[in-house]
């Protein structure tokens, strides 16, 4: 089972998650799932359109946002504006969670977030983010 890490009250992030993380995701209060990992990095990995199928089995909407190396300005953008329209509580996985906490922390600080609070919640979340720094 994937860990999932909580950042805010609504968004946790996590490493690439199966299907039975689905579930569990589910009865966590998930509502929406963001997919930050290209299919095929990874031989076992579980392909997205599997995770997608397993949530809306479930009644969770699912967003595919694939990341290869640091977010796009655009990812970034699409990501903060989904997280900000989901009805509920939030997972966004890929490899690690690195890419999914980075591209929600770009957002933040794009839209003027401290950012000493946003390293904090990375912080508190396993994931260095330090590299944000004060500009």
């Amino acid at each position: 089972m994937a860990m999932f890490r909580p950042v805010t009250d609504t968004l946790s992030v996590s490493p690439q998650i199966t299907i039975a993380d689905v579930a569990a995701a589910a009865a966590r209060g998930v509502t929406l799932i963001i997919n930050n990992r290209p299919d095929g990095e990874d031989a076992g990995q579980t392909p997205a359109a599997d995770i997608e199928a397993a949530a809306r089995a479930e009644g969770l909407d699912f967003v595919s946002v694939p990341i290869v190396g640091r977010p796009t300005p655009e990812q970034v953008a699409a990501i903060r504006a989904t997280i900000q329209g989901a009805r509920g509580n939030v997972l966004a996985y890929c490899r690690s969670g690195t890419r999914s906490i980075t591209a929600w922390a770009m957002g933040e600080a794009l839209a003027g977030a401290d950012r000493a609070d946003i390293v904090s919640r990375g912080a508190a979340a396993g994931y260095d983010l330090s590299w944000l720094g004060p500009t």
